[in-house]
């Protein structure tokens, strides 16, 4: 997962981020905390995976998506009167694009590795970032891209499961949809408040399809516990941590930071799930990796 933050944030983040063109005194430690955000959100992956026997993919967003919800809702505290219709329907467009993402990449990663599977997702970041370059260079960065999924395919469709590498594109399309809408958010609603709201939404979506495909496990100590480790790793420290990055780093080189998100899933896949990934994958995550940087640093330029 996933990840709330994209290789593309930059590219329909608000005009309020700031856009140095030289790395502050403090860019050593910003390029830290990026780094331990995105290890913080695929580990987090890892542990969810780790709950799918016990409470089934469903019922792990469920815990991850409501425990979030009740976390942002106690720091932030949202202001729920003032806003206009658009403003609550950015927020519940927002929210169930959330919601669906996780939804998604959750029966994603149910299905096949950790690293292909983000590998999948990111192509919807990827695609937004080159639709809105709009320049002749991005197609490249796509072609590289486009490579690196027919490499990962030829590995084979025979060893990926197809509905799990579908799931994995569906959110991809969706984390698309989350950066446009998280963008708009930003601009109408104060601090976290839209995301806060957001993921109010998307516990309210995930919670009923939960709580009927896993029941009452989901009131279990163990998996109580191991959900909230998994909404504070995807969750709770990552924004805080990219959040403090952002002060400290221009938005391009954070944008670029974070499509390392495939490789780190791949580490995150091995080390804690036993997912061993041949040559080619590496190689195909490699250039997934390098398209969305890419990709990210052309649409800056843009």
């Amino acid at each position: 997962m996933t990840r709330t933050k994209s290789p593309v944030a930059a590219v329909a983040a608000p005009a309020r981020i700031r856009r140095t063109t030289t790395p502050g005194p403090g860019s050593l430690g910003g390029i830290a905390l990026v780094l331990a955000g995105t290890l913080s959100v695929q580990f987090g992956s890892a542990v969810a995976a780790l709950l799918f026997p016990r409470a089934g993919a469903l019922g792990v967003v469920a815990l991850r998506v409501s425990l979030a919800a009740a976390l942002l809702l106690a720091v932030c505290r949202p202001r729920l009167r003032g806003h206009s219709r658009g403003d609550w329907a950015v927020v519940g467009a927002f929210g169930l694009a959330l919601g669906g993402m996780n939804l998604l990449f959750y029966q994603a990663i149910d299905r096949i590795p950790l690293g292909p599977a983000v590998t999948l997702e990111v192509l919807g970041p990827l695609a937004l970032s080159v639709v809105a370059a709009r320049r002749a260079t991005s197609l490249l960065w796509a072609a590289l891209a486009l490579a690196g999924v027919f490499l990962l395919g030829r590995d084979g469709l025979d060893r990926t499961d197809p509905a799990g590498a579908a799931f994995a594109l569906g959110a991809g399309a969706l984390w698309a949809a989350y950066i446009v809408f998280n963008s708009r958010a930003g601009a109408r609603f104060p601090r976290l408040d839209g995301l806060a709201l957001a993921m109010t939404v998307a516990a309210l979506v995930s919670l009923p399809l939960g709580a009927v495909a896993a029941g009452t496990t989901l009131l279990e100590p163990h998996v109580l516990g191991l959900g909230l480790a998994v909404a504070l790793l995807s969750s709770g420290v990552p924004y805080a941590l990219e959040l403090l990055a952002l002060r400290r780093l221009p938005a391009a080189t954070f944008a670029v930071l974070m499509s390392l998100a495939p490789a780190v899933a791949a580490l995150a896949g091995f080390l804690i799930l036993n997912q061993s990934l041949s040559l080619s994958q590496c190689a195909a995550i490699a250039l997934v990796v390098a398209a969305s940087a890419g990709a990210v640093r052309t649409g800056r330029r843009g």
